[in-house]
């Protein structure tokens, strides 16, 4: 599971706008920015979140830590 720090940060680390996470994801972007606004784990389906985050490890991002213990991303290596 991943935490909206993390979709955040691994945005960042892609330097991808919302619109672009959208397009590669096939996540809404009304539903990015409600993900987004979340503290900890977001309420969504689980395919989304599955989405987003296997958009972001084939973009090479590798999620670090639990949600409930040092919840991170890095390059993967």
């Amino acid at each position: 599971m991943v935490t909206s720090a993390q979709i955040r940060a691994a945005r960042g680390l892609l330097d991808w706008s919302r619109r672009e996470l959208a397009e590669k994801s096939g996540v809404g972007f009304s539903s990015l920015l409600r993900l987004e606004s979340f503290e900890g784990i977001p309420s969504s389906n689980v395919k989304t979140l599955e989405a987003l985050k296997k958009a972001f490890e084939e973009a090479g991002v590798e999620f670090t830590g639990t949600p409930d213990s040092q919840a991170g991303v890095r390059w993967r290596k």
